[in-house]
């Protein structure tokens, strides 16, 4: 009888003890599933620090001998207005000239006035970014050596690029960082809570984009960093 009572009483001891564990688990738990989740941004402006400038140039005629020494001469012009105005002479190259034989289009309707069209294309790439904005805005001048450009081709816009996001990139992660923990303290502060520490963090992907369309020689350089921290009592 005495064992029984003994052992009634080590079940009921034992439930007790399991049934706290339990709430208590259960309170961790809910506890531990107060969070906030929140985003840090944070963006810069800064110069392009590369850039890839093709100069788009055609040329016509009925003679092909004829029509790859005016391609030549135009060419030396071209190089001698470039390296005048400071362009480096390893900066540029040229491609192989495109010529096109009118005669042997299908659909070229006709009579024509001139049966090849050679397209020329001298390429600078540097990182003088600021001088060739300022050779740029004098290329009208060899409007006067007969070498009118091309620009309404698309695939030859010229192109510019940041390379220096690595100097930049540990004080915008601080940057975003701070921005979404100061986000995580006024929503715990609205809510009468308190901040804990982070449950998950993650670091999103840096965007490089023109600023806008009319300066694409400036960068926005942006981060996103997603945040979830707990909150307590």
């Amino acid at each position: 009888m005495q064992s029984r009572v003994k052992e009634a009483l080590i079940l009921a001891l034992a439930i007790l003890c399991l049934g706290a564990f339990f709430y208590r688990t259960q309170i961790d738990v809910k506890e531990r599933d107060r969070v906030v989740f929140v985003r840090g941004l944070a963006e810069r402006e800064v110069p392009a620090d590369f850039v890839i400038w093709p100069i788009v140039y055609k040329e016509v005629g009925n003679d092909l001998a004829e029509l790859s020494a005016t391609l030549q001469s135009k060419s030396q012009i071209l190089e001698k207005f470039l390296l005048e105005n400071g362009i480096k002479k390893e900066n540029i190259t040229y491609s192989t000239p495109a010529i096109v034989d009118a005669d042997g289009e299908l659909y070229s309707g006709g009579k024509h006035n001139y049966r090849y069209v050679a397209t020329v294309v001298a390429t600078v790439a540097t990182n003088d970014v600021a001088l060739v904005r300022k050779t740029m805005e004098k290329q009208g001048e060899l409007l006067k050596h007969g070498i009118a450009f091309s620009g309404s081709d698309y695939q030859y816009r010229t192109v510019y690029s940041f390379n220096g996001l690595n100097e930049i990139k540990p004080a915008m992660i601080d940057e975003a960082t701070k921005n979404a923990r100061s986000a995580a303290e006024k929503f715990a502060k609205d809510s009468d809570s308190k901040l804990g520490k982070i449950k998950t963090a993650t670091q999103g992907v840096f965007s490089i984009e023109d600023r806008d369309e009319n300066t694409p020689y400036i960068k926005k350089v942006r981060v996103v960093t997603n945040v979830q921290y707990f909150l307590e009592d």
